[in-house]
């Protein structure tokens, strides 16, 4: 039995998720009668709009009516160094990406909405005039990486919601990401502590992208403050790609540079270049140098040797975008998350925050250990391909 007074405010559509224990979207299914919500779901958020009194809001209805059933997905055309052939195939550096975009697909399904997927160069001159046509076209934008500088993003969420990819939420964007500080401040610890590495590098993505900065700069600052040395700047500026790597590899080589004892990676791309690089150099991994990765993509378990790297859940980023940016269209703001993947950096579930707070979801990421560093081989994960 409700046991508000008659001088509460009335009930909202958050209330109503939170008695039945559903997400503002289902609610809104439920209230609009789409999409065709599941008898159990239906019963229980009948159930609690009766017991609070709630009235659904006309104004809600009518905006639901106007909806295209369109999300536009936009993420930046970065072309990898150019290597002579080596990665010719993957120069535009699109496997993470992809990944992304078949979570936001499966969601999107679910809730019978089309997705309108574009691509942006990184140079491009009218770039917030062309994002705010493809905002036109959608009832709301998830944007990879760092497509728009602040100002940019907060004018178009004044258009449509927007869900970024690329750091913290804040002026009317949602953001969903993955970890990235605790998990590299962990990698360097495990390589000063654990192997006694004291001589590291760190080959960086690109240099606005968010995630590269908060990962080379935890790295370093954590190997340092362990006494040993990291090499970061100029030379080590990679891309994202394979090829990237191979070409900072093969530049410090050719210059008679001493490589490291370790190169953590911004990503396993790079990684992958890297241990390509020193193979065709005669280098062993880990015996002359160590190499690290993040993302854990599905070919960093069969390479010789297994890569160690921090696994972020690349699916699931897409998949909660999705969910975080169906809520915000549907009721009008961004909501509460109430998933139980919705984490922030401590850990803490986000479904106490207040209904008007920025929604800025951090998903957990794991460190792998595996061959390239040092460790053991994972005897659960199979290496008998040679792809270097």
């Amino acid at each position: 039995m409700d046991t508000r007074s008659k001088t509460d405010n009335p009930p909202t559509i958050y209330d109503v998720a939170r008695r039945a224990g559903v997400s503002i979207a289902s609610v809104s299914r439920v209230l609009n009668g789409r999409d065709n919500p599941r008898p159990a779901t239906r019963d229980r958020v009948l159930k609690a709009i009766a017991e609070l009194g709630f009235v659904p809001d006309g104004a809600a209805r009518a905006l639901s009516s106007r909806l295209k059933h369109v999300v536009g997905v936009v993420f930046r055309r970065v072309y990898g160094t150019d290597d002579g052939g080596t990665f010719a195939d993957e120069a535009e550096n699109l496997i993470f990406g992809d990944q992304i975009n078949r979570g936001i697909e499966i969601v999107a399904q679910r809730y019978g909405y089309d997705l309108l997927v574009c691509s942006v160069n990184i140079d491009e001159r009218t770039l917030p005039n062309r994002i705010m046509t493809i905002a036109g076209k959608c009832d709301g934008l998830i944007l990879h990486d760092q497509v728009l500088s602040p100002a940019g993003l907060a004018a178009v969420a004044r258009v449509v919601p927007v869900v970024s990819l690329a750091g913290a939420g804040g002026d009317g964007v949602a953001a969903v990401r993955s970890e990235s500080a605790d998990s590299m401040r962990e990698l360097a610890r495990h390589l000063v502590q654990d192997h006694g590495y004291r001589r590291l590098a760190y080959i960086a993505g690109h240099a606005d992208s968010p995630d590269n900065v908060v990962r080379g700069r935890s790295f370093a600052t954590e190997a340092r403050s362990l006494g040993a040395e990291c090499l970061t700047g100029p030379a080590w500026q990679g891309d994202y790609s394979a090829a990237g790597g191979v070409e900072i590899v093969r530049g410090l080589i050719s210059l008679g540079a001493t490589l490291p004892r370790a190169i953590a990676c911004a990503n396993d791309q790079t990684a992958l270049g890297v241990l390509y690089a020193l193979a065709e150099h005669g280098l062993d991994v880990p015996g002359d140098v160590a190499v690290t990765g993040f993302d854990d993509l599905p070919f960093a378990r069969h390479l010789r040797p297994q890569l160690t790297t921090v696994r972020q859940p690349i699916q699931d980023i897409g998949a909660q975008a999705f969910e975080v940016l169906h809520s915000m269209i549907t009721s009008g703001q961004p909501a509460p998350a109430t998933s139980s993947v919705d984490v922030d950096a401590t850990g803490d579930t986000l479904a106490n925050a207040p209904a008007d707070a920025a929604v800025d979801i951090v998903l957990p990421t794991r460190l792998i250990r595996r061959e390239s560093c040092g460790c053991p081989p994972d005897p659960a994960t199979p290496s008998w391909r040679r792809i270097v």
